[in-house]
């Protein structure tokens, strides 16, 4: 690729990630606007100062909804864009390792233990993610059968196995009437319980990640590739690739101990922003970051619009998700055939 068509590249996705960055900015004033009250759909108000009800409801309910929106589906999309450049596989997203499944066993273990406040579902959920993490780390260390990647896959099976296994158990002995619903909506993922005080709890460690992230999408094109061919360029692939499947856990543990088990954000969303930057991830991981954060605030806003009882958005990802996996594995076909 000579110089000129490479600028012109870059040049386009520079307008097509600063015009996604406005949309995301229009619509997530608009969406301040959207909801049930006073009536469904959006209810734009002149004067917020003479109307207490409304200025109560956009500031502390939707605006921190909104935040926590944008902040999680920015995160999940670039844990899921870093594993699946660090693995090497399209398929893998920010629960790969067992993330997810610790956190959850961790959100149910306090829920049934009776102390269902939210700082501790955090706090457990976040501990558990963690030692997701770290056992997979741990085992595949131990395991003398393949190469790292391979290793650090298996050893992602055996304890996703295992936690959940755990939540299978606590789900069996939880209240049906309070507790197992509890874990039940808190799985289903969902949005509904942000406040302030939330976003307060994560948001430095949350954009701390995603700027060690993003300062790493120079090398994530060469961290893809074989250790001999990193270390080649001046690169020491072991520690980089810890420091960034790390800091991507760290930031998907945070974030889904508060909104719940969200899917697909981080498996689809990367897909879609290779597919509209192409596969240099200078490009595409920012682009994913953006994608992401406008996929989740959409989601969450027709959840919480559409009917009026409130659909989790872990059922919407879940269904637009797989729909748009579904047409993206069909396109291929199509390609592949021609």
């Amino acid at each position: 690729m000579n110089s000129s068509i490479y600028k012109q590249e870059q040049k386009r996705n520079r307008i097509i990630l600063l015009l996604l960055c406005f949309i995301l900015l229009v619509l997530s004033f608009l969406f301040l606007f959207a909801g049930r009250y006073p009536k469904g759909g959006f209810t734009f108000v002149k004067n917020l100062s003479e109307n207490s009800m409304m200025k109560n409801i956009i500031v502390n309910v939707r605006l921190p909804r909104i935040l926590l929106a944008i902040m999680a589906g920015a995160i999940l999309s670039a844990a899921g864009f870093t594993f699946q450049m660090l693995f090497s596989n399209p398929l893998v997203e920010p629960g790969f390792l067992g993330v997810s499944q610790g956190a959850a066993f961790g959100a149910a273990l306090v829920i049934v233990a009776g102390s269902g406040s939210s700082i501790m579902i955090q706090l457990s959920a976040s501990f558990f993610g963690l030692l997701a993490l770290g056992s997979s780390y741990f085992l595949a260390k131990k395991f003398r059968f393949g190469g790292w990647l391979l290793r650090l896959v298996l050893s992602g099976i055996a304890i996703s196995a295992i936690f959940s296994s755990g939540l299978g158990v606590i789900k069996l002995v939880a209240e049906p009437t309070k507790d197992l619903q509890d874990i039940t909506f808190w799985m289903m993922g969902g949005l509904w319980n942000s406040n302030w005080n939330q976003i307060f709890s994560i948001i430095p460690i949350v954009v701390f990640c995603l700027l060690v992230i993003y300062s790493y999408r120079w090398k994530l094109n060469l961290l893809s590739l074989q250790e001999k061919t990193a270390y080649s360029v001046g690169l020491n692939p072991k520690r980089d690739r810890t420091i960034l499947l790390l800091v991507a856990t760290i930031g998907t543990t945070l974030t889904i101990s508060i909104t719940g088990l969200i899917g697909w954000v981080g498996l689809i969303m990367p897909h879609l922003s290779r597919k509209l930057f192409g596969s240099d991830s200078k490009a595409a991981l920012p682009g994913s970051m953006v994608m992401g954060a406008l996929f989740l605030l959409l989601c969450d806003t027709i959840g919480r619009t559409v009917l009026a009882t409130e659909i989790p958005i872990g059922l919407l990802t879940s269904f637009i998700g797989a729909t748009i996996f579904i047409i993206i594995l069909s396109l291929r076909h199509q390609e592949g055939k021609a």
